[in-house]
This record gives structure tokens, sequence and C-alpha cells, in this order.
């Protein structure tokens, strides 16, 4: 069963992502889509358990909701795609024969968790800038520009040219970021087990969307798309298949504050949880990374 929430900008499904994409979603009607989905890799969100009986299962049930992915997004549209490095090889081959990756990005963050003893445990996830027309498409360099290094701090000079001249004090980003993890402390954390920083999702729709633009999200989690989407002054559709998590968005996005009889508020955080012992527990550990080897199932 399908359920949708609405108003006037900003949309929210509640059933499973391709049947929704292939249903309910019109052909070439987004200008930006955001991916993350479940990788693959033994997580517990809500009810359902991210592991496939194989990886040729989860690989095909991924080409599945990009096929989707690719009607739908505009003749000038964007697509971001994240999954694990695992499975990030099959998703570039497969993309690079029906769009153009403009940049294979890296999101690099600190971790506090266990990550790996016998090798070296994973610190970044990968994503896929990708547009339909290589020709054709929206990137708000001016947006999204940070400090660059080299003119602002060291304040060198280009005597490469003709008349020297100070490096510019601002750049735009390369392809390896840095944004921390979403942790417990944090005023934007959600109970949920792999979200994304509000930061990270700014940087994507202030680059490759204009005011006004309607973003779809597939894999809505903690609506960290929909709500900077919203913040931002762009339109959004949100999909979510667990229940647990519609609830986030119900309230995140369209600001209901009831669901069928439940009152929606925000996460109380408890601050000082103390273990069998009766020493505090650091929570920003326990929350950790999607890769940490205590994490995983």
């Amino acid at each position: 069963m399908i359920e949708r929430y609405e108003n006037k900008q900003h949309t929210i499904f509640h059933g499973d992502a391709i049947s929704i994409l292939s249903n309910h979603i019109a052909s070439e009607s987004v200008d930006l889509i955001f991916i993350d989905p479940p990788y693959n890799i033994g997580k517990k969100f809500g009810n359902f358990h991210d592991k496939w009986e194989s990886e040729e299962q989860y690989i095909n049930w991924s080409y599945q909701w990009l096929d989707e992915c690719i009607r739908i997004v505009k003749p000038n549209g964007t697509i971001y795609v994240m999954t694990s490095t695992q499975a990030m090889p099959y998703f570039d081959i497969y993309l690079r024969k029906k769009l153009t990756i403009l940049s294979r990005i890296i999101w690099h963050y600190d971790s506090s968790g266990v990550q790996a003893t016998k090798y070296f445990g994973s610190m970044y996830e990968p994503i896929l800038h990708c547009v339909k027309d290589k020709n054709n498409y929206i990137f708000n360099a001016d947006d999204i520009k940070v400090e660059a290094k080299t003119g602002a701090q060291r304040k060198l000079i280009d005597y490469r040219k003709s008349v020297p001249t100070p490096y510019n004090t601002e750049k735009v980003p390369g392809n390896a970021w840095y944004f921390p993890r979403v942790r417990y402390r944090m005023e934007e954390y959600e109970n949920h087990p792999s979200q994304k920083p509000e930061s990270l999702l700014e940087r994507i729709i202030l680059a490759s969307s204009n005011e006004g633009s309607l973003i779809l999200d597939p894999f809505a989690g903690t609506f960290t798309t929909a709500a900077v989407a919203k913040r931002l002054g762009r339109k959004s559709i949100s999909i979510e298949m667990q229940e647990e998590y519609l609830k986030i968005g119900l309230r995140r996005v369209l600001e209901l504050q009831e669901y069928k009889g439940e009152k929606l508020s925000s996460l109380q955080k408890n601050h000082n949880i103390t273990n069998k012992n009766g020493k505090k527990i650091d929570l920003d550990f326990i929350q950790g990374s999607i890769f940490d080897a205590n994490t995983t199932a």
C-alpha cells in the first residue's frame, strides 16, 4: 500500500521506492536526484535488514531504481548517487553507459568507532555526480566556493602570468569533501544509523539546482535532502519505506504534529547515559560510522 502526504512544495511517499518511481513520478520531471540507498552491508533500518542474499541480487535491484531515476530526471538534470565502496564499481560502469559522469567524489570523515584491526578501515563514501547532457546542466559555482588556502592563507603570488597576480582566495571545491558525520550531540541528529549531514546536501543542492527546482530523494531516511531543499527554497519529493522514518519526514518537512494519533516530536536526547558499572558512555562513539566494525550485523 502506498500513502502520499503533501503540501504545495513538498511531497512524501510511504512505500516501495521502485514501485513509486515507476508509477507515480513522471518522466523528465525532476531537476535533481540525490540517491543514498541501502548499501548491502548488513545494517538494520527499522524493520529492514540491509542485506541481500547475493551481491548480484543487490546490483540487479539497484539497476532497477537507477533506470527509473534516469527516466525521471530532466534533460538538463543532475543525479548524485552514493553506495558502498564495494558496490560503486558496478554503479560506475553501468551509469557511464547511460549518463555523463562529471565527477567521482569522495566524502571523507573522522571516526571514533572501531574501523578495523587487520586491514585499513573505510573512512569515506563515494558519490557519483552525473548529468544527462554534458553541455546543458546546472552548476552554480559561485554558490559553493570555499577558501583557497594558497591565496587566502599563504598569500602567494603567481609569477607565471605576464603581470604577477595574487592567487585567488576562493575556489570551487575539488572532488574530496570533508564533512563531519552527524553525531548524537548535534542539533540535526535523528535516530537513524546512516544519517547524512546537512552540510553535504547543502553543497549538492546549491551546486546543482536553483530556487524553485524540484529535488527527489528515493531513499529519504531522515529526510535531510528535503529539509535542506526546503530551507534553500526548493521543492521536493521524498520516498521512504519504513514507517519509523516516515514520521521524521512528516515532522521535519511537512511540519505535521500528529500521525495516526501519535504526537510527532523531535528526538529527546539523554546526554547522561551510563553503563552497568555507572561509567558515562560516550554517545558520539556509539554513533560511529556506517562502516564501523562494531555497528554492522
